[in-house]
Order: structure tokens, then sequence, then C-alpha cells
């Protein structure tokens, strides 16, 4: 007879060796806790708006709670860190726009690689851009603004959420369609800058409809144009800016879900799998709908589709900003 300690220490060893032996999904199923999105911006702003629509249903699929956590400054770059340098296990993700497609570019030195340090999970959605003013602005349509800006100059103030957010590229793009150059006013996200366009502190700002259809339908700013080819159902009495007078001005901006480089391909395949559930929840698209937007078609919310149109607009960006000058330290 095999005496009690010993037995115990046999059974003991069995069961480590099988535990060993099962698979490491058997072991600790993705995922076991809450899940971070960090968004790289201030709360209130557009992409934030995305993120926490895109949140919420996500973790219905995944059957946990998935977290918006903000955290803005330097034009996206503070969050994208966070992320670029936390762990590869999938519980911390970054949800970024346009900027991740100018970071490359735009900024000489930053803590982290902006393409190497992540892994892609799908597109999101693609923003139109509107042009609008602090509402008592002498312009009634866009060619009286251009005719303002090109008569003030410097005088006229732009808004932004800071280098590197949407806001200050289609700003920049905005500049160089009316051929003239403003005094910029870069804010710490895009809440902010929106309170003082209101408010009449500053005075044009070009931003997502996700943070401005409800401020253009309640009167609370003017708005001159939307940056589509074609006229938005949200916004059915909006102009183009191509038909207001400043032909081919066409601006969107696109939202992506990342991990951390080295996240492993079932984790990437599982969040893909969860993100491609929350862009057919219809609650999600009847509210991408109202703010102006949709989200973009399942094949494109893939690792690989992602990372392809990725490189393609990083490659479309480089010499608009290597012309425009606009680097950031």
């Amino acid at each position: 007879m095999i005496p009690r300690m010993f037995r115990r220490a046999l059974l003991s060893a069995l069961f480590g060796a099988s535990a060993l032996a099962l698979p490491a999904s058997a072991q600790q199923a993705y995922p076991n806790r809450p899940i971070s999105i960090v968004v790289p911006f201030a709360a209130g702003g557009p992409t934030d708006t995305v993120a926490r629509l895109v949140a919420e249903s996500m973790g219905r699929d995944l059957n946990t709670s998935v977290v918006v956590e903000n955290v803005g400054g330097a034009g996206g770059t503070l969050g994208a860190a966070r992320v670029a340098q936390a762990r590869p296990d999938g519980y911390s993700l970054l949800l970024h726009h346009i900027g991740m497609g100018t970071t490359p570019t735009l900024y000489r030195r930053l803590p982290y690689d902006p393409v190497n340090g992540f892994e892609t999970i799908g597109l999101v959605t693609a923003v139109p851009m509107t042009i609008i003013s602090r509402k008592d602005l002498p312009a009634t349509n866009l060619a009286e603004l251009v005719a303002l800006a090109r008569r003030e100059k410097e005088k006229l103030n732009l808004a932004n959420a800071g280098v590197g957010a949407a806001s200050h590229l289609c700003g920049l793009l905005l500049q160089t369609a009316m051929q003239v150059q403003l005094t910029t006013v870069p804010y710490r996200g895009t809440g902010p800058a929106m309170t003082d366009l209101m408010g009449g502190t500053v005075d044009v700002m070009c931003d997502q409809t996700t943070n401005t259809t409800e401020q253009i339908r309640a009167g609370s700013v003017k708005a001159y144009a939307v940056t589509t080819r074609e006229r938005l159902p949200s916004l059915p009495n909006l102009p183009t800016a191509n038909e207001a007078g400043l032909p081919g001005f066409e601006v969107t901006v696109w939202h992506g879900l990342y991990a951390p480089k080295g996240t492993s391909p079932e984790i990437l395949a599982r969040l893909s799998k969860a993100l491609q559930a929350a862009l057919r929840d219809e609650k999600v698209v009847s509210r991408f709908n109202d703010l102006g937007t949709s989200p973009v078609p399942q094949s494109e919310a893939t690792p690989e589709a992602h990372r392809t149109f990725w490189m393609a607009d990083i490659a479309k960006w480089r010499p608009i900003i290597q012309a425009a000058g606009a680097y950031a330290d």
C-alpha cells in the first residue's frame, strides 16, 4: 500500500501534468477579464464617440466588459504609445483614426514604432468632415468664407484638436485649398475646441460629422459644407465642398482597431470577429447613420484588409505632409 503522503504527491503531480498538457486556450480562455480600448484623445470627441459605440457591442460578443480609456495629448501619440508598450495579451487595444496614417511622417521622434509597434484588428468606419464656424461669423456660405479668409488671413482663428488630429489634417488641406494661411489654435481634444467654437472664442474648424452633426442641427455652429463627394442623408441641406466652391476638396477620416505587436493570431481573430459583430449591430448602425457615417463592409473589418489600407494611407499622406512642412517633434 502506498503511504497517504506519497498518494497525495502522486495525485498532485498527475493533475499538474494534465494541466500543462492542455492547450493555453483551455487553461485560461480569452477573454477572462475586462478589455481596455484606449482612445488617444479627450472624452467627448468624435473618435471617443465611435469607440464607445463599438466597445459596448463588442463587450456583448466577448462576454466581458470593454472599457474605453481616454489618454489624450501630443496629437494622439501618448495613447498610442501606451498601447504599443503594453503586454500583447489582448487586454489593451487602441482605437485610432487617420492619424495612424500620418504619424509615421508627421513625427520625427517617438517613444514607439508607429508602424511596427502594432497588430491590426480591423477597420471600423470612415467619417466625413464638415467645415463649420462660430455662428456669428460674417460669412453665410463657403464662397464668402473663402473670401473672408483671404481678406483677414492670420486674423482668423482655425481651431483643431492638436497636431496630428483629424481636425488638424483637414485644416491643413483647407488652408491649401483656400490658398491662405490662418492662425491655428490647437486644443487638447475636439471636445474643448468645439466648446470654444460655440462660445465664439475661435472662428473656424474642420471636424468629423460624429462631433458636429448634432451641433449643426441645433444651430450652435454655422455649417458651410461637407467634405464628401455626395451630400449626406443626415445633413441633406448641407452642400458638398465641391458644390459650394472648393472643387475636389474631399476628406474622410477612417478609424481602425489595433493591438500591441506580438498579440497572437488567435486573439486577433477573436477580436476581429467581435468587431464584425459590433458593426452588424442594429444599434451601432443606426447611431452611426445619425452621426453621418456608417460601418465599413465586413470584409474590411479584418486584420489583413486593415493593414493593406493603412500602409496605402501612409504612402498617400507622406508627400502631402512633406510639401506642407508640417512636422512635429
